[in-house]
């Protein structure tokens, strides 16, 4: 596993790492839980009866969760309903609070891959579909008013232009990564992004066009990371497992 330590073990299924209010957050997929890491101890701040789960902070501070079946909580209260008969997977909020979900666009593990979708939740709740035809989306990341979102069917990170409404435009390739499957991401302060990429058992950072400039390997497959000042913080797993492998891992750069 190289120079990574190993934070937390027996997770059951970590999702969703995040980085705020100086602390690591991730979504245990398997426990159902929202954990916050604290002086190297997990603390459950949320419990959450589905599958997946992520979240993401507004402006106020106030955090927002995305269920698999499309409802968004917020601060724990049920905000929107969100409606689709595919799971509903990762969720990035931007500067003026509007929250992108987006949706896989089909049953994962039983049917056939099909497009999915990126749908928007203003801050008065209304919601509505802004972008179509995603190979399997997954991390997404908010870059001033570009919002990044992994294509993991496709080995890409694709970008789109954010409006004040929320309304998505401009599409365009940011990176081409072959013969990889981008999970989480999460922007370094470069330009550059992080990608988890569980069948390659890594994490990497790549510039906008595709050249990949590090790369942190892992014992495990990486499903999402998080950079906290020289700190990458990932959450591993074997996968497919039969058993609990996870483990919340942190790489100083």
């Amino acid at each position: 596993m190289g120079d990574a330590r190993v934070v937390l073990d027996g997770l059951v299924f970590g999702e969703s790492v995040r980085w705020h209010a100086g602390r690591v957050w991730f979504c245990d997929w398997g426990a159902g839980q929202v954990v916050r890491v604290v002086d190297g101890k997990s603390e459950v701040v949320a419990r959450v009866d589905d599958f997946p789960f992520c979240v993401d902070w507004l402006p106020d501070g106030r955090m927002l969760t995305i269920t698999g079946r499309g409802v968004l909580l917020r601060d724990g209260t049920p905000f929107a309903a969100l409606e689709s008969p595919y799971p509903w997977n990762d969720i990035a909020v931007d500067r003026h609070g509007n929250a992108f979900v987006n949706n896989i666009g089909y049953a994962f593990g039983l049917g056939e891959p099909a497009p999915g979708t990126i749908t928007v939740v203003t801050p008065d709740g209304a919601s509505r579909e802004v972008a179509a035809g995603l190979e399997f989306p997954n991390g997404m990341a908010v870059l001033g008013d570009t919002l990044i979102v992994a294509e993991s069917h496709a080995s890409r990170l694709s970008a789109f232009e954010i409006a004040v409404d929320g309304t998505l435009s401009r599409r365009r390739i940011w990176a081409t990564v072959e013969d990889s499957a981008p999970d989480g991401i999460f922007p370094d302060p470069s330009g550059a992004i992080w990608y988890a990429d569980v069948p390659n058992k890594e994490c990497a950072l790549v510039r906008e066009g595709g050249e990949v400039i590090r790369r942190i390997p892992f014992d495990r497959g990486a499903f999402d990371c998080a950079l906290a000042g020289n700190t990458l913080y990932a959450v591993i797993a074997h996968y497919p497992s039969d058993s609990p492998s996870g483990r919340l891992v942190a790489v100083d750069l």
